[in-house]
């Protein structure tokens, strides 16, 4: 099947792009970033938009930056850069296990940070692990720059924060702090298909106890989610299997109307998110102990 028809523009710059979205209706305008979602639901005809933007000839938003509290990656950044990246696997290995997760090469070849992010798949790897990083994205419209918590960023299924006339630039992730423990899992049919369910987990470990721990679950939900009542069972508490197992029970408890489709059926992508739960936290918690992160 081919797309229906639609106009095209390549703007040269952000302000390009943004005239061109003030002048168009913006329920029938489509951004296009590497085009690895985009392009498949418009030859399947589920888009059918007036004009598709894209990104792709924009000055400035492919880099990967360090900067004074972590990193910055453009949203136009291909996920075979980020993977290729010795600032991301060595400072923000978490993000770059979620990277090499992704698909297969040709789609790391041609898939953008920030298409995976503003597609908002629930069942997208980059979601989960920029809530679980505390991560912020920016945003800028003709009214200026706006920076958004990942953990406000995603909405719903396949729907963002991000309002009418504005472009996601750039992702920023925070240095984690020394001694924090990270771990990131995923079930799947085959290597590269979506995630059935997947959890990320960090933490770190001080006088015995586990602090600041970050549960995210994705692809059972309709987007990714920070599960804050497992959180609070793990906190001050010792790293045992038994209070990871409470809290893993309390991930399946909190995941409200899991996704049911011909992949899996609820009942199961509620056991996933358990067992994986419990997994990513007995890792996270091996690698707090022995490994320090960050600088």
């Amino acid at each position: 099947m081919k797309s229906a028809p639609f106009k095209y523009a390549a703007p040269a710059t952000i302000a390009e792009a943004l005239d061109i979205l003030g002048e168009n209706d913006p329920d029938e305008v489509k951004l296009m970033a590497g085009g690895q979602s985009l392009m498949p639901l418009l030859n399947m005809r589920l888009a059918r938009p007036e004009l598709v933007v894209d990104l792709g000839h924009v000055a400035g938003l492919d880099f990967i930056r360090e900067t004074a509290g972590g990193v910055a990656i453009g949203a136009m950044t291909t996920k075979r850069a980020v993977e290729e990246s010795e600032l991301i696997r060595g400072e923000h290995p978490l993000f770059w296990e979620s990277t090499v997760a992704i698909g297969h090469p040709p789609i790391r070849n041609r898939g953008t940070v920030g298409g995976s992010m503003a597609q908002a798949d629930p069942a997208s790897e980059y979601p989960a692990a920029a809530i679980a990083l505390d991560a912020e994205l920016v945003a800028v419209s003709k009214a200026g720059e706006r920076v958004i918590a990942a953990e406000d960023f995603f909405v719903t299924y396949l729907t963002t924060s991000l309002e009418p006339g504005e472009i996601l630039t750039e992702v920023r992730i925070p240095r984690p702090v020394v001694g924090t423990g990270w771990s990131f899992q995923e079930v799947a049919r085959r290597h590269g298909d979506f995630a059935i369910v997947g959890a990320v987990a960090t933490l770190r470990l001080e006088g015995g106890g586990v602090v600041d721990p970050r549960i995210v679950v994705f692809g059972a939900a309709d987007r990714a989610i920070r599960i804050r009542e497992a959180e609070g069972l793990v906190s001050g508490q010792p790293p045992t299997e038994e209070n990871f197992q409470a809290a893993a029970n309390r991930i399946g408890e909190a995941v409200e109307d899991p996704l049911s489709d011909v992949h899996a059926s609820e009942e199961y992508r509620r056991h996933l998110a358990v067992v994986l739960g419990g997994r990513v936290l007995g890792e996270a918690a091996e690698r707090a102990s022995r490994e320090s992160v960050g600088a």
